[in-house]
């Protein structure tokens, strides 16, 4: 059984700047001039950045420093991060590594570019050199606390985080049920907003899950490249039916939720709960934040922080966000 004391693991952040004009062209010029027919998976917020990567890469830096290599993945773009990397941790400044989407969608070039994070995730296992133990970080997700590499990877297995659910039946009727409308009242196809948890279903149900699905949640993902390489060399027609959307698309499945059943699976039974603290600051009273790290402080099973839709939030909050952050972190951004 493989040492996982000793494996090397990497760290893997997707990451888009939305703001970007040049891919704002790019995406433009694959929606519609007439807003209203963009695709529920086009929505703006999608792409937005708030530089949440910085403290995302920091974070793993202080608390993780066993992780050999840090990636982050990208569209042309330069997360600036290397200068606070400098500044904080110097002797780590050879680890950090971008990688375009052309390395991960090389063969597949035709499908670029996307605005696509579960097309992106399908692709991860691609990066050259990449751990064979490697987790997968949104760039809204930080490190609170001190983490072992036994918190990702136990006995050379990925650590599953989440717990097990009934098919989300009741969101599963409404969609069918509104697109039927659509199409009965006015003669119009409206596609279905992704579901998170819809995309978690439907890798389930691509590998043979009938009732139940083992639903993660937004924390970090532990992966095997192996696991995934395997499956998607061997389902070749599976990848590419995934990847060919270029926004996320409700029948599309979710590449976590696939690499979790291909564990179980197989025998994998590390699971464990999710550990995280969720902050979705906006519309919240005054005391929202504070009562949100004064949980990350004192409840220590907590490992993770998730932040959702930052930027919807009006400026004083992401400022307090931000600097809590500095606080948590010892750095100033």
């Amino acid at each position: 059984m493989q040492d996982t004391q000793n494996s090397p693991i990497d760290i893997v952040i997707a990451w888009v700047d939305g703001s970007d004009p040049v891919l704002t062209q790019k995406r433009n010029n694959f929606l519609n001039s007439d807003l209203k027919s963009a695709p529920p998976g086009a929505a703006k917020t999608r792409f937005h950045s708030l530089n949440e990567v910085c403290y995302c890469v920091l974070s793993i830096l202080k608390f993780a420093s066993f992780v050999r290599k840090i990636v982050i993945v990208t569209d042309q773009q330069d997360p600036k991060v290397h200068p606070l990397v400098e500044k904080y941790f110097p002797e780590r400044t050879e680890d950090l590594r971008i990688v375009d989407h052309t390395e991960i969608f090389e063969g597949y070039e035709e499908y670029l570019p996307t605005f696509n994070s579960i097309c992106i995730s399908n692709m991860l296992w691609r990066i050259k050199g990449l751990s064979e133990q490697f987790v997968y970080f949104n760039d809204d997700i930080f490190l609170v606390r001190e983490v072992q590499p036994t918190d990702w990877f136990r006995k050379g297995l990925p650590v599953l985080r989440g717990k097990w659910a009934l098919p989300p039946y009741e969101r599963l009727v409404w969609d069918q049920l509104k697109s039927f409308y659509w199409d009965k009242m006015f003669a119009i196809h409206k596609e279905p907003t992704p579901s998170f948890q819809v995309n978690q279903w439907n890798a389930a149900r691509l590998l043979g899950y009938t009732f139940r699905y083992f639903r993660s949640g937004h924390t970090p993902l532990a992966m095997s490249k192996k696991r995934l390489k395997k499956f998607f060399e061997s389902h070749e027609e599976v990848l590419i039916q995934n990847i060919k959307y270029r926004f996320r698309n409700y029948n599309q499945f979710n590449t976590v939720a696939l690499a979790n059943h291909l564990e179980i699976k197989d025998g994998n039974q590390n699971l464990d709960s999710i550990q995280a603290v969720y902050v979705q600051p906006n519309k919240r009273n005054k005391n929202y934040l504070e009562e949100k790290f004064h949980k990350v402080a004192n409840q220590k099973q907590k490992l993770f922080l998730c932040v959702q839709s930052l930027e919807l939030a009006p400026s004083t909050v992401q400022d307090l966000f931000f600097k809590k952050m500095n606080r948590l972190l010892e750095i100033e951004i």
